[in-house]
């Protein structure tokens, strides 16, 4: 397989030749649908109707997410929209979008990195679905504008607020198959300038096993019992609390902070080195933040944002174990006791960020925007790191970005960011966008950009032994080098009435890519050659390049209670990586891609009088053939969903400052399942048909107002969520 760009050429002629056809059939009377005046902030950083930003720009609505019912991150990604396919497990969610991994997508709350990294992946159950408004989804690199990380693109969870006088309660709970149990409370208040919001998350699942058999390769005989669950039962809880308080009338500040746990409970098997689990992972993560915003004039806004992370993860033993440790002494054995109860700490992450944003309204329709960023990173893993088990990382930068309209119809965005990394010195990252407007109902935007991601200190220093029916050697490699990106688009967006339509193509450009690569065992640290006998050594390495290229579909139309839509995506990749064995170029592929992913959606909502409101949704996602360089290919797989919401709203309840709502469905309702044995890549990990059902009560008393709608000023669009 290889891309090149004739492909490309071919894509954008079909961009093009679809805007042809469809410009001959519309009119320059045909009116804007209302989701097109969903307000959105990641594209620019500053407030834009989705109708008019620069960026292309993909926006899940809360009531979006209301009527799928999505009890997961992961579910409301991979069910909504085609970019996306996850690969879970006990590490978190290996999250990949239009063809690249998590360490290459940038994933926000309210504007905020997330922060719950763990070899490589992010554990998004640190994202309560019960708490968001909105998911914005930004494609292609936006390191101009957000900095390292952000090279396939960016996510941001914009969750609800509260903020006016009076009293909120809300309580919602979920029940369903395989002991899925969902939680969450929210209480908010307001007396005065000051407001608070608290919410707690609760979330436990028995797991399931979709098969019992171990993959031949990764045995040294048959297994057909194994205890190994597909989904290991687990159990998470998160407290989280928001302050606010109107100092001035034109200054507001901001505290919050979380504590969150997770506990992933693994049975233990009969077969050594196979399912025999010794301890559960557990994993500890709490946050900080201050700041706030202050508008000098309403030409003029600045926000200053403050905040701590930490993550922790560690072995908690079920039973006695010989590891490699720390005696009492602080001397390293290799085989030292570990009895049950006891923990071990694996890795303890933690992140310190500052943010120093302007933005201003300049004469002649200019608005700038300029930040100033520090990030200081710690890692302290005394079983997996080298240099005494502790690392850091420092990075400052600065940028710059000017939004200039000449004329109404067209609109010019560029950006230029400097990052200074303690390590690898000074990077300029620049970004292009336009959007040009020749009708009402048609949009042409165009983008070019680079990325920047340097090493992370794991991919720099971690060292990991893992038993499995060999011995598993995982490198870090101090002599990585900085990744860089070139990413450009053209995208056509057609409205007609309710009838919405865009094409997006788009080819990104790696430089460097860092990836786990296997290099032969003699390689390996001595000390590890002489302590254990490796089955395979594998070691983050820049890759030479890599390149994906692809096109996105998106249609949504409209007509009185009923709703249809759909997402396709088409993705090519290639990567060229140096072979040491036989010095010499060697294509591979980019681990997890697909060529086609889609996902389509019906939707029904009728009132039925004053007292009651009925909406039925029907949704489907397929995926084709996963390829992989190790263990096996993903199969192809297509799920189907039916979901129910029930709003009640009679008078008499309403009066009373009460709502309630209950919403069931059942997923996956050919009940298939991925019979693919334990040890090789999985199209999907469902356990078949599930069922599911959420009751929500919610209290509002007095003047107040839960996550009121977002209005834009006339002279100043800000960056605001909330």
């Amino acid at each position: 397989m290889r891309v090149t760009f004739g492909a490309l050429k071919r894509a954008m002629v079909a961009v093009g030749a679809c805007t042809c056809l469809l410009s001959t059939a519309l009119s320059q009377d045909s009116l804007q649908t209302n989701r097109l005046d969903e307000i959105v902030v990641t594209g620019t950083g500053t407030q834009h109707r989705l109708k008019d930003v620069p960026v292309q720009t993909e926006v899940i609505t809360r009531r979006e997410l209301q009527q799928y019912g999505g009890g997961s991150i992961q579910d409301i990604l991979s069910g909504l929209t085609a970019s996306f396919a996850f690969s879970e497990d006990d590490m978190g969610a290996q999250m990949q979008m239009n063809g690249l991994g998590n360490s290459y997508i940038l994933i926000l709350v309210d504007g905020k990195r997330l922060h719950g990294d763990n070899g490589g992946q992010n554990d998004l159950n640190l994202i309560d679905p019960a708490r968001i408004e909105r998911i914005e989804i930004v494609k292609g690199a936006a390191s101009a504008l957000y900095g390292s990380d952000a090279i396939a693109g960016v996510v941001n969870i914009i969750t609800r607020k509260y903020d006016k006088d009076g009293l909120f309660l809300e309580n919602t709970t979920r029940g369903g198959s395989y002991g899925d149990w969902r939680q969450h409370n929210g209480v908010g208040f307001a007396i005065g300038k000051f407001s608070s919001l608290t919410n707690f998350q609760y979330r436990h699942s028995d797991g399931w096993q979709n098969t019992s058999t171990e993959a031949p390769s990764q045995t040294e005989f048959p297994i057909y019992d194994s205890r190994n669950m597909t989904v290991n039962r687990y159990m998470n809880w998160q407290f989280a609390e928001r302050l606010t308080y109107a100092l001035r009338p034109n200054l507001d500040l901001y505290a919050e902070g979380s504590i969150y746990r997770k506990r992933i409970y693994r049975p233990s098997g009969k077969y050594a080195a196979v399912d025999v689990k010794t301890y559960d992972l557990q994993y500890k993560n709490a946050s900080a933040a201050v700041g706030g915003k202050w508008t000098p004039s309403d030409r003029a806004v600045v926000t200053l944002d403050i905040d701590w992370n930490r993550h922790a993860y560690e072995y908690v033993f079920t039973d006695t174990t010989l590891v490699d440790g720390y005696d009492p002494y602080g001397n390293f054995t290799h085989y030292f006791p570990y009895f049950p109860g006891q923990s071990n700490l694996q890795s303890d992450q933690r992140r310190t960020m500052g943010h120093l944003k302007g933005i201003f309204e300049l004469p002649a329709q200019n608005r700038l925007s300029a930040g100033l960023e520090v990030r200081h990173d710690w890692l302290n893993a005394p079983m997996r790191v080298d240099n005494d088990g502790t690392v850091s990382d420092h990075t400052e930068a600065i940028y710059f970005q000017d939004e200039y309209s000449p004329w109404k119809a067209l609109q010019l965005t560029g950006g230029l960011r400097l990052d200074r990394n303690q390590q690898f010195g000074y990077h300029l990252t620049p970004k292009i966008s336009s959007m040009l407007c020749p009708a009402p109902w048609l949009r042409l935007r165009a983008a070019w950009s680079q990325g920047f991601k340097t090493p992370t200190p794991k991919e720099q220093h971690y060292r990991y032994v893992r038993e499995m029916s060999g011995t598993y050697l995982y490198l870090g490699n101090a002599d990585l080098k900085p990744q860089t990106s070139n990413y450009g688009s053209f995208s056509t967006e057609v409205t007609l009435g309710k009838l919405s339509f865009s094409v997006t193509a788009y080819i990104n450009k790696v430089k460097d890519m860092i990836a786990l690569t296997t290099i032969p065992n003699y390689r390996a640290p001595e000390e590890y050659q002489t302590l254990y006998e490796l089955h395979k050594t594998r070691q983050y390495q820049n890759l030479e390049d890599a390149l994906t290229l692809g096109v996105d579909f998106n249609i949504h139309y409209s007509v009185r209670d009923f709703a249809f839509g759909g997402s396709y995506s088409y993705l090519d990749t290639e990567a060229h990586q140096y072979d040491t064995d036989h010095e010499r170029m060697k294509e591979v592929i980019i681990d997890g891609m697909a060529h086609h992913k889609a996902s389509c959606f019906a939707t029904w909502n009728h009132r039925f009088g004053r007292p009651y409101r009925l909406g039925l949704g029907l949704y489907g996602r397929a995926s084709s053939k996963r390829y992989y360089q190790l263990n096996g290919n993903g199969k192809a797989y297509h799920l189907w969903r039916l979901t129910s919401t029930h709003d009640i709203e009679c008078a008499s309840i309403q009066r009373r400052g009460f709502s309630l709502r209950v919403e069931a469905g059942i997923d996956n309702i050919f009940n298939y399942v991925d019979r693919t044995p334990h040890g090789l890549h999985l199209g999907t990990t469902s356990p078949g048909t599930t069922f599911y059902a959420t009751l929500q009560i919610r209290f509002k008393k007095g003047n107040n107002s839960f996550n009121k709608p977002l209005k834009i000023n006339s002279k100043l669009n800000n960056n605001e969520e909330d």
